[in-house]
């Protein structure tokens, strides 16, 4: 009996945009830079997180967990001024991102104080740790970078840093999250000028070079190919 085979899907082009190539010894010293500011004060003075508690908690233990909180509060010093121009984790820095794109070039220049708030300023840097998840996590950050900072000029363009061996975990630590898969840092974020300086001299911007060529105003005429092939004959008319 013949085995009927199943017909081959539609083939569609896809666009796709690598993470600019950083070298080991380059993740090494960033990530040291990237982790000392906040990683202090996280480590001393903020309670790691556990991640979703599952079930329910019971009434004496969360009366505990308050007042030791509010001692804690009380107690704490005033957090580095880096922390406020930082996010951390996938959904906000790619609604950032999003956000950013949207933005005409006259906006994204408007230096006025109302527009240079967090809410409208930019990223500087972004760091994924690519080597803890699959590529589905972090696969949109080129070409979302790319379409957010293509009017900017190429040394202010953000930094796409892809840390290739796993150091989730290590992140994670250091600022006391259950799990981290990214970390973004604005632009002329304090306390954050050396990490820029290297990051600016060891990694490239995104290549946004199929941007550019959709701005082109060179007149490209249609071509249309034709093939000559052979249809069935037609049918004639059948009169009652």
């Amino acid at each position: 009996m013949a085995l009927s085979t199943q017909p081959t899907g539609r083939k569609r082009l896809i666009h796709h945009l690598d993470t600019p190539d950083v070298s080991f010894d380059d993740q090494d010293a960033i990530l040291e830079i990237l982790l000392s500011p906040i990683g202090q004060h996280r480590r001393h003075h903020t309670k790691p997180s556990k991640g979703k508690r599952s079930g329910k908690t019971r009434a004496d233990s969360a009366a505990d967990a308050s007042v030791a909180n509010e001692t804690h509060v009380q107690t704490a010093p005033q957090k580095p001024e880096l922390s406020a121009h930082v996010d951390v984790g996938f959904n906000s820095i790619t609604r950032k991102l999003e956000e950013t794109s949207k933005e005409t070039p006259k906006a994204r220049g408007d230096t006025s104080a109302q527009a240079t708030g967090d809410a409208k300023r930019p990223y500087s840097m972004i760091f994924v740790a690519r080597g803890n998840q699959s590529s589905a996590f972090n696969c949109h950050f080129p070409r979302m970078v790319g379409a957010a900072t293509r009017a900017s000029p190429s040394e202010e363009r953000t930094r796409l840093v892809g840390f290739s061996k796993p150091c989730s975990e290590r992140l994670s630590a250091v600022l006391g999250v259950a799990r981290v898969s990214s970390v973004a840092v604005m632009r002329d974020a304090p306390g954050a000028e050396a990490l820029w300086a290297f990051v600016q001299k060891t990694v490239s911007p995104v290549d946004t070079s199929w941007l550019e060529e959709s701005k082109a105003s060179a007149y490209r005429p249609t071509q249309i190919g034709s093939t000559e092939t052979i249809v069935g004959a037609k049918k004639a008319k059948i009169t009652a």
